[in-house]
């Protein structure tokens, strides 16, 4: 009985320890066979550090491929802590390049993190001071490659194109609007270290950055050249509080060109206010149309076939009264007998007020609907836009179907390709 009890805990004993190192070797197998690569990403993770590299933000470019909107290289200062060996030789020497007090510095010196980039003083440097930094070849001291937004023409076109922030992130205009197509993809440079942060001798792997999407608009620079002089011109002459023109294709809707008063220069945003910054007046500001109405009353008259505009007549004694208010004419004496043609050529304020007597309120209403007054256009610009309809090709072309200006003025629509 002793000896089968025995005999039966060595088989019990045998059976614990087969079982324990199958459960390793199945372990093992799994490991290096199945979760071989997971596990070396982690590993890797952990000794491996990044000096990012900045992508180019995609171009903005005329429908003549001019270059509307571009990119300049800068170099910004990045430092890995633990690699740096006389602290506060370098806290001192960085302070004084970068003309910063000692203090400042040394919050990024001494910082207790594994990358460190110089926040705004070391960002965008000339090539003077890079060059400065570069010569003294501290360790753990680098200069990065990073691009900076550059829109050779100034003031030209601000409010279209927008601006960028320190960060090459949009923050209005087409910038704002295409921000995730012109974004580009940050690449890199990875190189290792150990555990206290020191660089490890094996090759750095460069990671390369991809550019983002250019963006191709309906603007002519001629055009729009022409129309900032003729802006010059009114501001100079007239020195209204603001002013605004548009130039549209009238058998497409292509906006050719766009401007406004007060405007600023995206490279120096910062030195403008928001107002100045925030508003494109031409989507932006509410105004009366004034006489240009008269085209949308006459088209809806012809439209309803209410007057035959060739042969139907109004005189025109100079004014008229409705509801006891006496609404007069341009020219005081009247334009006598004439045509609704003429009515039209002439401007002739009685003449559209018979033009929307005969028509009636309900009837003209129904036509300013029709021609989308009172609702936003959906331009795809901020302040106003309410949406956009894309279709995206196989080959990644995005064709952006926009409408043209004008608060609560609804034209054709106008075509961005990117």
């Amino acid at each position: 009985m002793f000896n089968k009890k025995i005999d039966s805990r060595i088989k019990l004993t045998l059976i614990f320890f087969i079982s324990f190192f199958v459960v390793i070797f199945l372990r093992i197998v799994y490991i290096e066979m199945i979760d071989y690569k997971k596990l070396s990403s982690l590993a890797t993770d952990l000794w491996s550090r990044d000096l990012p590299i900045e992508a180019d933000r995609g171009l903005i470019l005329d429908r003549n491929g001019v270059i509307l909107a571009d990119n300049i290289t800068t170099t910004s200062l990045v430092l890995v802590p633990s690699q740096i060996e006389n602290k506060a030789e370098v806290t001192e020497i960085l302070a004084d390049i970068l003309g910063v007090s000692y203090e400042e510095m040394e919050s990024h010196v001494y910082k207790n993190t594994s990358i460190e980039r110089v926040h705004p003083e070391g960002r965008r440097l000339s090539y003077e001071i890079a060059d400065e930094i570069d010569s003294y070849g501290f360790a753990g001291v680098y200069l990065i490659k990073e691009s900076k937004r550059y829109y050779p023409y100034g003031e030209t076109l601000a409010h279209v194109l927008g601006y960028v922030g320190i960060d090459n992130q949009g923050l209005g205009g087409i910038e704002l609007i295409y921000d995730s197509y012109l974004q580009g993809e940050n690449g890199a440079i990875k190189y290792f270290s150990d555990a206290k942060g020191n660089k490890i001798n094996l090759s750095e792997i460069y990671l390369e950055p991809a550019s983002g999407m250019n963006v191709t608009l309906t603007i002519d620079i001629n055009i729009q050249l022409s129309l900032e002089r003729e802006l010059n011109n009114v501001e100079s002459t007239l020195k209204p509080d603001n002013s605004l023109a548009v130039v549209i294709d009238p058998n497409t809707g292509e906006i050719l060109a766009m401007a406004s008063r007060p405007t600023f220069n995206p490279n120096n945003y910062k030195l403008f206010d928001t107002e100045v910054l925030n508003r494109n007046l031409p989507i932006w500001m509410t105004y009366e149309p004034g006489s240009t109405f008269k085209i949308i009353t006459m088209s809806t008259a012809i439209e309803e076939k209410v007057i035959d505009i060739y042969n139907d007549h109004f005189y025109d004694s100079g004014s008229v009264k409705i509801n006891g208010t006496r609404i007069g004419c341009w020219k005081s004496s009247g334009h006598g007998d004439q045509t609704f043609l003429q009515v039209l050529e002439n401007s002739c304020n009685p003449g559209f007020v018979k033009l929307g007597q005969l028509l009636g309120k309900e009837t003209l209403f129904s036509y300013f609907d029709l021609f989308g007054f009172g609702e936003k256009t959906g331009i795809d610009l901020n302040g106003e836009s309410t949406g956009i309809m894309f279709s995206l090709d196989r080959v990644g072309e995005l064709e952006l179907v926009t409408s043209a200006f004008g608060q609560g003025i609804s034209v054709t629509p106008i075509h961005l390709v990117v």
